[in-house]
């Protein structure tokens, strides 16, 4: 078997060419992840792809192909991708938010991976997990047993996929993104029935929503992100995407502080997360993108009043709680 005639359709040129069906990407995903496709040809689908433009049906297809390879994971009540380059962000603040969530009963699956070639080390996710008292997971089952206890855990992509992990891995080959990204972000590998998303480019939040569509997901927030992660920035309205019980929904919501700032404000020490969480250092601007992260992820598990209640949560947090 060869991707070569997948190939050949998205490249025959001018007024000849023309993108996978949902069906035919779901099959070139299968052959690359089980190596029965050439390395040249895996280069030229997917930067093809890239030149042409992903469409909904592809990314659906190449994600349901993905999920058919995966060991069983945990269901949680939120999926929540994390596949940013992070050139530009600051510190993560939306792992507290995540964090936050899962304290108000609602396990938390994170996942991800993130090169450490375009990623700066101040806002490292991996980094950062310790100082968020979140436990990256070594193993499907290891994640399982943190969800049971935590109700929140980090799964590296390389612990349930690596075969996406070496796709991914490409970009530094190209020095340019694929579709491999956007597909990790739609790829919800526990299927859990709500999922948040960030993007960093526009055109991402009507693609990422209308796969997951395509895909049956449920719940569904899409938001641009900082450094193109699922966090909001308080000083700025937001605009939503994605899926309300199975159906296309849009929104938006306005800026939560009546002031202008960057959601990357200078700071450097990963440990500000762990204080923060603490009440050792307190910063408004910063409780305000946990609190307004965190309402979002509430208002995709169908909290009716989830700006509320992430700010009794925040209030009622577990300053001690530790994590192993």
């Amino acid at each position: 078997m060869t991707i070569a005639p997948y190939v050949r359709h998205l490249g025959r040129g001018p007024g000849r060419s023309r993108s996978l069906t949902q069906d035919e990407a779901f099959d070139a995903m299968r052959l690359m992840l089980a190596g029965e496709a050439a390395p040249e040809s895996i280069g030229a689908l997917l930067m093809l792809m890239r030149m042409k433009g992903e469409i909904p049906e592809e990314i659906a297809g190449f994600a349901a192909s993905a999920r058919a390879t995966l060991p069983q994971i945990p269901a949680p009540a939120l999926d929540w991708p994390s596949y940013a380059a992070g050139r530009t962000r600051g510190l993560p603040f939306f792992l507290l938010s995540a964090r936050l969530v899962a304290q108000g009963g609602y396990p938390v699956l994170l996942h991800g991976w993130n090169s450490a070639a375009h990623m700066n080390e101040i806002a490292s996710i991996r980094g950062c997990l310790p100082h968020a008292g979140i436990t990256a997971a070594t193993s499907v089952e290891h994640a399982g047993e943190l969800l049971d206890r935590h109700r929140i855990a980090y799964l590296p992509l390389e612990s349930f996929q690596p075969g996406l992990l070496h796709l991914l891995r490409l970009r530094e080959k190209f020095n340019l993104r694929s579709c491999v990204n956007t597909v990790l972000r739609v790829l919800n590998p526990a299927r859990a029935p709500a999922s948040v998303q960030g993007v960093f480019h526009p055109p991402y939040l009507e693609l990422q929503a209308d796969a997951g569509l395509l895909l049956g997901q449920e719940n569904l927030t899409v938001i641009k992100g900082g450094g193109g992660e699922f966090e909001r920035n308080p000083a700025k309205g937001v605009s939503l995407f994605g899926l309300r019980a199975g159906a296309p929904f849009t929104g938006t919501l306005p800026a939560i502080l009546d002031e202008h700032g960057k959601l990357n404000q200078g700071w450097e020490d990963q440990t500000l997360l762990a204080q923060l969480w603490r009440g050792d250092w307190q910063d408004p601007f910063a409780e305000a993108v946990v609190t307004g992260t965190a309402e979002l992820a509430l208002a995709t598990l169908g909290d009716a009043t989830p700006g509320d209640t992430a700010r009794r949560l925040w209030t009622e947090r577990d300053t001690s709680m530790a994590l192993d």
